[in-house]
Formats: C-alpha cells, structure tokens, sequence
C-alpha cells in the first residue's frame, strides 16, 4: 500500500511538469494545446460556464423548475415542505452537463489536482454575498477513498473559497464508513445510504454558528443533508451548501439526454 501511495505523490508532482515540457492535447475537447500550462486543458474550454438559470426556484435549496406547480405559497418544494433538507440554502454556481462535468470528472477520477484553482473561481463566484459565515466546511471523504484517490476535491474547492473571502477552513466533519455509490439509488435511498453516515470530530463545538458546507456537485442534496444533520446536532444554527455544480432534471438526466418530469 505504501508503494502505491509514494507512487500517487510522484504522479500528482511530475506530471504538470511533464505538461509543461511536452504539450498535449485538451483533455476536454481534444484540441492542440498551443500554450504551457500547469492544466492540461485549452483556454476555450477554461472559459466559465454559463451560470444556473430558472424562472421557478425553491427558495430554500434553490432547486430550478419549469413552473411554480412543485413549489408552495413561500416558494418551497415538496421536500423542503416536509423538513428532509436538512441544510437552510443551498448555492451552485453552473449546471452539472457539457464540459462542466467532464472538468469535475479529470479533477477528481482523473486526479488533476491543478484544477483545483479554476474551479475554486468558479466556485467562489457562487458565495452568496451577503451573508457571514463562522467557518467554511468540506464534505469529506471516507478515509478509504481519501487514500485512494490522494486528495478530497472538496477540501481544495473549499480552500479556494476560504482563501479569497479571508474565511476559516475548518475540517470538523469526518465520515464514519463507507457508503454505497449513490448513482442509480432512489432519492430516498440515496438518503438512507448516507444518514448517520458523518459526525462532528470530538471536542468540537458548533453553538450558534453559521456554516458555508462546501461540494463539488449536488444530485439530490442526500449528502449535503447528512452533513447538515451532523453539523446542526453539534450546535451549528445556520448551515448553507455552497457547490461547484448541480444537476438540473428540468430539462433531462445528468448530461442532459432525455426527458424528465418535474
């Protein structure tokens, strides 16, 4: 194991360099790469994403919809309404289709750790303004996945957006095993693969804070939930989820092929 590990470390340090020294194709579009970068990507497909757009949101997760039929008199959807959120509000700043995901996807399964910067940006620019927070939190990883995959990809989002707002990053969530892949799962099996699935890091103390949660991508907010849960029963009082992307079933599935009813 600890071979694998040492040879993990010397991947994620040679190869940028090795980017550097002998340009290759986009890893996106499959364009020449015609300038030295850290990230093997081109500059068009490194231009920001078109953000999330809805006439119809939940005023509470922010989940976008066709029309006002799902929502109630204060703009809630149906599982805001029946209190299975967990979190207050929820942010993303771009749909979870096209080249956003397949940017998210080289971050994490192709382990392209210098993405962190540009989609930290992105990020960022979805940090609702006007609100104050006492510490920004990262979903963590399972130790099993952390181990194998070298990094947690929302630790590093949530770096960026600590960084450029001067807020703290605090890692006080820990996830205590091992789930189930959530694709393919119902949403309510999503949220029982996930509950009681993290807790707060003993000795630590929540009373009365405001947490930013920080992911990369929200599917049905199952995840965000769990944590929110966790945080809230360590004494946290607001908790808002702040992701990279979320996936937008007005239109279509995850990529965006065929129909879905709202």
């Amino acid at each position: 194991m600890v071979p694998q590990r040492l040879a993990a470390a010397a991947e994620e340090l040679i190869a940028p360099l090795a980017w550097l020294l002998f340009p290759e194709d986009c890893r996106i579009c499959g364009q020449p790469l015609l300038r030295l970068s850290a990230v093997p990507v081109c500059e068009a497909c490194r231009e920001p994403p078109p953000p999330l757009c809805a006439e119809y949101f939940c005023t509470l997760c922010r989940t976008p919809f066709l029309n006002r039929f799902p929502l109630d008199e204060q703009g809630r959807c149906g599982l805001c309404r029946r209190g299975l959120r967990g979190f207050d509000a929820a942010y993303s700043f771009t749909a979870y289709e096209g080249r956003v995901r397949e940017l998210i996807h080289l971050f994490k399964y192709g382990r392209v750790r210098s993405l962190a910067g540009l989609l930290g940006e992105w990020l960022a620019q979805a940090m609702p303004r006007e609100q104050s927070f006492d510490r920004v939190v990262p979903v963590p990883l399972h130790w099993r996945r952390r181990w194998e995959r070298g990094f947690n990809q929302s630790a590093l989002l949530a770096r960026a957006v600590a960084r450029r707002y001067g807020m703290r990053i605090s890692p006080v969530l820990r996830r205590v095993r091992a789930t189930a892949v959530q694709a393919g799962l119902t949403n309510a099996g999503r949220r029982a693969n996930v509950a009681g699935a993290f807790r707060v890091r003993r000795g630590v103390k929540l009373a009365g804070e405001r947490i930013l949660l920080v992911d990369d991508v929200m599917t049905t907010g199952a995840t965000a939930a769990a944590c929110a849960t966790a945080l809230k029963g360590a004494g946290a009082r607001y908790v808002a989820v702040l992701t990279l992307a979320r996936t937008d079933r007005r239109f279509g599935l995850v990529g965006g092929t065929g129909p879905q009813a709202v």
